[in-house]
């Protein structure tokens, strides 16, 4: 296992337990003791994380500027990504005009697409959600930019230009960190503000996550929680639900329970 996806390991674990051990980590992601000693100093050192003796906690959201390759997200909590993928997909109508945003979990919806929403008019900047659209005989339309190579996303001045030329129906944006009083956050500046500009041109807009995206905190700020619905597969926090309109995901079925 590469350290970039141990370290997020680590940091996914710490916000199921809040609190693991080295022995603890190292059993479970079958490595030494001394190289999870090394990867918890740099995760410290970088503020994501308080070393305690034995192990590490969390206090409060972390705050951190680290992103993964697209490749590296696409293998990380699957079966979660893809029961909000599923919910997502089951909202979109035969007559509406979608904006997909690229990312690893709106890449789970596209796959899920299928029946009535085949029919569906789609814009996405994901590179590879333009592929799986395409390969479903779905109309499909991709702005103009240049590719950002970490995410794969198409960015930039010319990709916002093409971008606004557009009003949705339907929007479906993904997001890093979500936090109470900073909002949806992201590392990218670039994303960051197509994603907002979007957002200004969606009769609907909804953010998908799944739960380990709560409680961080990425350099850029999308919106508030107010400014956009979510789905997510489970609710960590139900002080989240007071701010704005959340659904969640059943896990085994892909059907969606609401609860306002």
């Amino acid at each position: 296992m590469i350290a970039e996806t141990r370290r997020q390991r680590i940091l996914e674990l710490l916000q199921q337990h809040r609190a693991v051990s080295v022995a603890q980590l190292a059993e479970l992601l079958d490595s030494s003791v001394s190289t999870i000693r090394r990867d918890l100093i740099a995760l410290d050192e970088q503020g994501l994380l308080n070393r305690v003796h034995g192990g590490a906690a969390l206090d409060g959201s972390q705050l951190t500027a680290i992103e993964l390759d697209m490749l590296t997200k696409e293998n990380l909590r699957q079966p979660e990504k893809q029961a909000v993928g599923r919910a997502a997909a089951a909202m979109i109508r035969s007559d509406d005009f979608v904006f997909i945003d690229a990312g690893s979990t709106t890449l789970q919806l596209v796959k899920a697409i299928g029946g009535e929403a085949l029919k569906a008019v789609y814009v996405t900047n994901g590179l590879a959600h333009t592929l799986a659209l395409t390969q479903k005989g779905c109309s499909v339309y991709v702005p103009g930019g240049r590719i950002r190579q970490r995410t794969e996303a198409i960015v930039g001045a010319t990709a916002l230009t093409s971008l606004n030329r557009y009003n949705f129906t339907k929007s479906f944006l993904g997001v890093n960190g979500i936090d109470m009083l900073r909002g949806y956050t992201t590392p990218g500046i670039d994303e960051c503000e197509l994603k907002a500009s979007v957002m200004h041109r969606s009769k609907e807009c909804w953010f998908l996550a799944d739960d380990s995206k709560f409680g961080k905190i990425y350099p850029a700020e999308i919106c508030s929680i107010g400014s956009a619905c979510l789905l997510t597969n489970q609710l960590p926090d139900e002080a989240y639900r007071s701010l704005t309109t959340i659904k969640e995901a059943d896990s085994d079925e892909g059907r969606i329970a609401v609860r306002l």
